[in-house]
């Protein structure tokens, strides 16, 4: 049986970031099916080959970031390099990049440059501060931009200094801002015929996230600050200890959804009492209703918790580790965990494609390739249509 197409697959993309943002968006559009060819300079990968944790040598994170990829070298620092990635740039849709801004013009990759090649070329840019401002120059991590995009300052617990959320939040958020206005743009070239710059910035990605942060200020005198696992005058919704020495997650604010709370908790009448029965009044009073709410939890396991929670339609999970997402049915139903080849490795898990289209979903074909330069002879030979000589002199010459 032939397989479906996957809706992106008439979209070329060079990607020549690095680490998080950039990759990431790689990642999305490759699973829609857009052949994204990942460009590391020969002799010099990319360091997320070697971040987290390894088996048998081999980067773990790595077969997830860069999976359906292809994977070629090219020495974009010399001027040889720079006229091949220029004659791919001919048959390119898309160039993602999450350098320094200023590193492109210097390598004479500028979008000015690479669109007099290709109009309809669209050139995603993703850094700290943005392609312009006062700080447009300054190195910035993911780790700086949820800092300065006021996500540390409200992540943690209110005696203690700001904390960093458990992933690389500021990269992703970026990634995704990037995917969302590079699809956009395409979107918009249907029309015009024309590529432009998709210009992302960590910080921005982070703020636009902070919901109500700035009126809060500007118009209520409140500063947000660190809540640990509650939301200001939002109750109840917060963790709660069970009888089997675990935690689970309750959002129960809305009065509806606290009624049938109430009720899972034998005590209908609490949903009347005066203190309880509007969201201000539990937001007033919420110490009170979490321990109430914990006495119950307490009484029981986790599980039985649970059961009579959704059974009264009341928002509520387990906090889960990596081995409650493998034994879960419902990640099993909905294809969350993909077990894909790999060629050291066998059998490789990763999470599944987000989002899930009803005609045209995604697909992983491959891990990353384990092996930089996998595709060289593919790309350079087949698509440009060099000659195995010239080749093995771009190789000695280190370009690539």
């Amino acid at each position: 049986m032939e397989e479906q197409k996957l809706p992106l697959e008439d979209l070329r993309v060079v990607e020549l970031g690095t680490l998080l943002a950039g990759p990431f968006s790689g990642r999305m559009l490759a699973d829609f099916g857009a052949e994204v060819i990942k460009v590391e300079p020969p002799g010099k990968s990319d360091p997320m080959r070697n971040w987290g944790k390894s088996k048998d040598g081999i980067g773990l994170w790595w077969p997830i970031q860069s999976r359906n990829k292809k994977s070629i070298t090219l020495n974009l620092r010399e001027e040889k390099g720079q006229g091949i990635l220029k004659e791919l740039v001919k048959e390119t849709d898309i160039i993602i990049e999450n350098f320094r801004p200023g590193t492109m013009e210097k390598w004479n990759l500028s979008y000015e440059e690479l669109s007099a090649i290709n109009p309809r070329l669209i050139m995603v840019r993703t850094s700290g501060f943005g392609q312009t401002g006062p700080y447009k120059n300054r190195a910035g991590f993911g780790s700086v931009g949820e800092a300065m995009g006021g996500l540390r300052n409200v992540t943690g617990f209110e005696d203690r200094p700001p904390s960093r959320i458990g992933v690389s939040v500021g990269d992703t958020l970026a990634a995704l801002f990037a995917t969302i206005g590079c699809l956009v743009a395409v979107h918009e070239r249907n029309h015009s015929g024309k590529g432009q710059v998709v210009d992302t910035a960590l910080y921005e990605s982070v703020f636009s996230i902070m919901e109500s942060l700035i009126p809060d200020y500007l118009l209520a005198g409140y500063v947000r600050e660190r809540m640990g696992n509650i939301l200001p005058g939002v109750a109840p919704s917060n963790i709660y200890f069970t009888k089997d020495r675990t935690y689970i997650v309750i959002g129960a604010n809305s009065d509806g959804v606290f009624t049938r709370l109430c009720e899972a908790m034998g005590n209908p009448g609490l949903a009347e009492d005066e203190r309880f029965s509007t969201h201000y009044a539990r937001g007033e009073n919420m110490k009170l209703i979490d321990s109430i709410i914990e006495e119950w939890t307490k009484s029981m396991d986790a599980q039985e918790a649970l059961e009579i929670l959704a059974e009264k339609g009341v928002p509520s999970g387990l906090i889960y580790t990596a081995k409650e997402i493998l034994e879960d049915p419902h990640y099993k139903e909905r294809e969350m965990i993909l077990k894909v080849d790999h060629p050291d490795l066998g059998e490789f898990p990763m999470p599944g494609i987000v989002p899930k289209l009803s005609r045209t979903p995604g697909r992983v074909k491959e891990a990353g390739a384990e092996k930089m330069g996998k595709h060289n002879m593919e790309i350079y030979s087949g698509m440009l249509g060099m000659k195995e000589e010239e080749l093995e002199t771009l190789q000695k010459e280190n370009i690539i």
